[in-house]
């Protein structure tokens, strides 16, 4: 079983960053390396959406169109952790955060693939 522990959210006005963070445990150093961590968003109303995934070893990545530029995807594999830098942050991007983590090899873009989530963490990006 993996607990993850999402950090980092708050309230930014329109074109501020946040970085937000994602910690993982119930694993060892070995087990967090050997996941597919992913970033999702939900807004009120809406359908939780994929927002970016990056590879077991950091290598490769992969971005929702809408945050593709301004959103960058990074794990540090020593620390458990996976982070998720946001720059250029539009009222749009306002959402709960979620942190996942998938078993399986390939990079995941779907919520069905992942199989552990946190609890989430609060973006609000004001006009």
């Amino acid at each position: 079983q993996v607990q993850l522990v999402e950090s980092g959210g708050g309230l930014v006005q329109a074109g501020g960053s946040l970085r937000l963070s994602c910690a993982a445990s119930g694993a060892s150093g070995r087990t967090f390396s050997s996941l597919v961590m992913g970033w999702f968003r939900q807004a009120p109303g809406k359908e939780r959406e994929f927002v970016s995934a990056i590879s077991r070893n950091g290598g490769g990545t992969s971005y929702a169109d809408s945050v593709k530029g301004r959103f960058t995807i990074s794990r540090d594999n020593n620390k458990n952790t996976v982070y998720l830098q946001m720059n250029s942050l539009k009222p749009e991007d306002t959402a709960v955060y979620y942190c996942a983590a998938d078993r399986s090899i390939e990079l995941a873009t779907t919520r069905v693939e992942y199989d552990y989530w946190g609890q989430g963490t609060q973006v609000t990006v004001s006009s």
